[in-house]
């Protein structure tokens, strides 16, 4: 595996990278940052065999901070490689508003300008990615990207700024990058090329905010998205990046009575319900049935016996069940079934239900086993 140097290896994309490069066996990683001295980057660039540039500024005091710190960083860069008469590969990070005339977009066109012109002079190999709006875990906040100021504030309870709900973004999640960047760890043909264009997801504004903001209310409606998108999936593990160390833990509502007492844990649509109850011994929960409801039962801890019926019959079936069993049992729609406690201690079972309960439409006829 090669020798590796990542230019902004503090940054956003170079965080997760760098990650990533960590798990990979026998590569030689150097990270480089402002932090770092001259000397440093030019001792790294002696060996290296791939430099992934990431360094660049997108937000400066200045705007004369785009030239010199795109622009001018990079052809001291490719400077430096000539002088040493080295031809490592370069994975550069661009942006798609190098398509534009801003003065951000200008800096990364002449930025990409600069390796073309190493990639011709030394023979080298310079893989160009023009980037999206990009989100993940470890961007900061409140600075120049939407998504993460929206979880970051969303998450801590804050206001968040809509400009207009209707525009839309374009928007590529930082570990597809990543795992674009490792293919790039094994070298291809020199010359100069961009790289195909990274998945994308594309979303309003006015979306984005709500769905971050149902993450938020996950914890009092416990209602799940619809994790089977990918897009979904990669936002709420953003999401919860943001959250305080303090605040990973919540209370679940539990209903107690004589019997112990129940908590509703995840609701989702098309997958159904998840809850858990604590039975004190001696007690039984359940005699009812459903006509369509399935619902799948699991102790975990103490000694039960599940015991079910079908409705139109009279033979009574038993399973008797330990926590440390880990045994499932199935209740079909149509058959009555109760649960009790035959232990000396508490009986805490995790119950799967395949809807998500509705009040007004039950599902739900009492009638003892």
């Amino acid at each position: 595996m090669p020798t590796v140097l990542v230019t902004g290896a503090k940054g956003f994309v170079g965080k997760n990278l760098g990650a990533a490069l960590r798990r990979q066996e026998q590569v030689v990683l150097y990270e480089y940052d402002l932090g770092n001295s001259p000397e440093e980057l030019r001792q790294a660039l002696t060996t290296a065999e791939i430099v992934f540039h990431l360094a660049g500024v997108n937000r400066p005091k200045e705007i004369t901070e785009y030239q010199t710190g795109n622009v001018g960083f990079t052809a001291e860069l490719c400077s430096i490689l000539r002088g040493l008469k080295r031809a490592p590969k370069i994975v550069f990070t661009s942006s798609i508003q190098a398509e534009l005339d801003n003065p951000y977009g200008i800096s990364k066109r002449e930025a990409e300008d600069a390796l073309r012109d190493y990639a011709t002079v030394a023979g080298a190999e310079v893989a160009v990615y023009r980037l999206k709006n990009l989100f993940g875990k470890w961007c900061k906040p409140n600075y120049n990207a939407v998504t993460a100021t929206f979880c970051y504030n969303l998450a801590h309870d804050l206001p968040i700024a809509i400009s207009d709900p209707a525009r839309e973004m374009e928007l590529t999640y930082v570990d597809d990058v990543v795992s674009a960047f490792l293919t790039e760890l094994v070298p291809n043909v020199p010359g100069f090329r961009y790289a195909k264009p990274l998945v994308s997801y594309q979303i309003t504004l006015g979306k984005l905010a709500e769905t971050i903001r149902s993450f938020r209310q996950m914890r009092s409606n416990l209602q799940v998205p619809d994790f089977s998108q990918p897009f979904i999936r990669a936002l709420y593990a953003t999401y919860t990046s943001y959250l305080d160390q303090a605040d990973f833990g919540y209370q679940l509502v539990a209903k107690a009575d004589q019997r112990g007492n129940l908590a509703e844990f995840i609701k989702a649509p098309g997958i159904g319900q998840i809850f858990v109850s604590r039975t004190h011994p001696g007690i039984t929960r359940g005699n009812h049935y459903h006509h369509t409801k399935a619902e799948k039962f699991l102790v975990l801890q103490g000694e039960a016996v599940i015991r079910l019926r079908h409705i139109l019959e009279t033979q009574v079936v038993e399973y008797r069940v330990r926590g440390e069993d880990y045994r499932v049992v199935d209740i079909p729609p149509g058959y009555t079934h109760s649960i009790q406690n035959v232990g000396d201690a508490e009986v805490v079972t995790l119950f799967w239900a395949d809807q998500v309960f509705d009040p007004n439409q039950p599902d739900t006829y009492s009638e003892n086993v």
